[in-house]
């Protein structure tokens, strides 16, 4: 691979779709060959895929199924696009890899960590992210922007209740202390600028 791939996660409201917009358009000013895309989605095949797990109706969605889902969508969208990308040279900026499949179906839900991931194992073939940005937020304050913004999408997570955002939150924080090599921390509290700027900052020295 001579490209970088670059995910970004964090609990509901956190503020990654609008941290990688304003990245991937500083990159792209100065140059750089980036691809801006998002998990579950991304290519058409997974993108529908999206829509099954995401859709508010779904209530009765098994949890393991939740999970194979998502990793479904996830090896299509490697295959059809990241891969291919990377192969080419570009810096891939994703909303949501792996880890979020980790905290959400693996911890949150109870599946287990280690069995989630060897599920996502067989659909990734060891594709792992270089380096991941940890929008982090309490979950309250997640919620409390999500609820407060009308042009996001609503989505059946956004159904969950207080306690499960915080495991979601908790099981991020596990996920960066077992992968600190790999997450970094970024406060997402700050204001938009500094958010940016410490990602921006982080990206540019590890290109470097």
């Amino acid at each position: 691979m001579k490209g970088l791939f670059i995910t970004f996660e964090g609990g509901e409201g956190a503020g990654k779709t609008s941290i990688i917009e304003e990245i991937n358009q500083t990159l792209t000013d100065k140059g750089y060959k980036t691809v801006k895309t998002r998990e579950p989605g991304g290519i058409k095949i997974s993108e529908k895929i999206r829509q099954v797990i995401l859709d508010r109706s779904h209530t009765e969605m098994d949890a393991r199924t939740e999970a194979l889902l998502y990793a479904a969508a996830r090896r299509q969208h490697l295959v059809e696009k990241v891969i291919p990308k990377l192969k080419e040279g570009y810096i891939i900026l994703c909303d949501r890899f792996i880890d979020s499949s980790l905290v959400y179906q693996g911890y949150a839900r109870g599946l287990g960590i280690d069995e989630v991931y060897h599920i996502n194992q067989f659909a990734i073939q060891d594709c792992m992210p270089d380096v991941t940005f940890l929008l982090d937020l309490p979950p309250k304050k997640g919620l409390e922007r999500i609820h407060g913004n009308y042009e996001r999408e609503q989505n059946r997570l956004d159904l969950e209740d207080l306690s499960f955002h915080q495991k979601v939150y908790e099981g991020y924080h596990l996920l960066a202390n077992r992968f600190s090599d790999r997450i970094k921390l970024i406060d997402a509290g700050q204001s938009f600028d500094r958010v940016l700027n410490s990602s921006l900052n982080a990206i540019e020295a590890f290109l470097k």
